[in-house]
């Protein structure tokens, strides 16, 4: 294919990706009033998902022996976020723009086909089957991410920051935009995050990224690791740090998984080329 070739398939792919951006986006626009109560805001309910769960395991470690009492309480069903407007135009420019970002969730494996479609012609076939699998890995990988960012992360973030109390003067109220801000960050970073093995393995395949590597400063990891968790939930229990800590160390193992060992030297060789 000439340049311009190459220039015409980018058009069209660049095309049917934002034409399934915008199509989905429509949907998304259409019942994001049902999505924002039921998904979005449910984290701000007492009968969420992950509290329930943590309410159950709670009472049955307290069963177990008194001394395994160690969960913080998510059996108040007292607990409940009042999110609030403060702006005139908030609450449309809110419902647009999580729109948007819903449609970019749904369609990312889409998008990820239009890139392998448009870069496949120029690899050779075994080339061809390993790009195949990142693409796939990397999907999976992304959506694994957002869903823990949802069902632990962000809940725990949520719980630990709207129930700490500075003074019994101050009465807590979340602004809308200030709720989304955090709510589409952590998500996303997580999904983000749980690309680390898919780009330590592209590093490795580029000759840049060693096993050693991760042997060499896994200590250095582990600390790295709990100041991140610390600043994503910071929250005082060693429970909350640890819902994000371990997801974030295993990340971190999967990733030396897949990098390769580095190449031996071959000293012999190296002193007959100084010869």
């Amino acid at each position: 294919m000439s340049f311009w070739d190459h220039l015409e398939e980018l058009r069209w792919t660049l095309f049917r990706s934002i034409l399934a951006l915008f199509v989905f986006a429509i949907g998304s626009f259409a019942f994001m009033r049902d999505i924002f109560n039921l998904v979005i805001t449910a984290p701000c309910r007492p009968d969420f998902i992950l509290y329930r769960w943590l309410c159950e395991l709670n009472q049955w470690l307290i069963n177990v022996s008194p001394w395994l009492d160690v969960l913080p309480d998510f059996c108040n069903d007292n607990f409940h976020v009042e999110i609030i407007n403060i702006k005139l135009a908030s609450q449309f420019f809110t419902h647009m723009t999580t729109s948007f970002w819903l449609a970019l969730v749904l369609t990312f494996p889409y998008l990820m086909y239009e890139v392998w479609k448009f870069v496949s012609p120029a690899l050779y076939e075994n080339e061809k089957k390993n790009i195949r699998w990142v693409f796939f890995f990397g999907t999976i990988m992304f959506f694994f991410g957002c869903a823990v960012g949802y069902f632990m992360v962000f809940p725990m973030t949520l719980r630990f920051l709207a129930t700490y109390q500075l003074s019994p003067d101050i009465k807590e109220q979340v602004s809308l935009d200030s709720y989304m801000d955090n709510f589409l960050m952590l998500i996303f970073v997580m999904g983000i995050v749980f690309e680390m093995p898919l780009v330590s393995w592209l590093l490795s395949k580029l000759g840049l990224l060693h096993k050693g590597f991760f042997h060499k400063y896994r200590r250095h990891a582990v600390v790295g690791l709990l100041v991140a968790a610390a600043f994503i939930t910071p929250s005082s229990d060693p429970f909350t740090l640890s819902v994000v800590f371990f997801p974030l160390y295993g990340l971190y193992e999967l990733s030396a998984f897949f990098v390769r060992k580095a190449p031996k030297e071959d000293d012999d060789g190296d002193e007959d080329d100084d010869k």
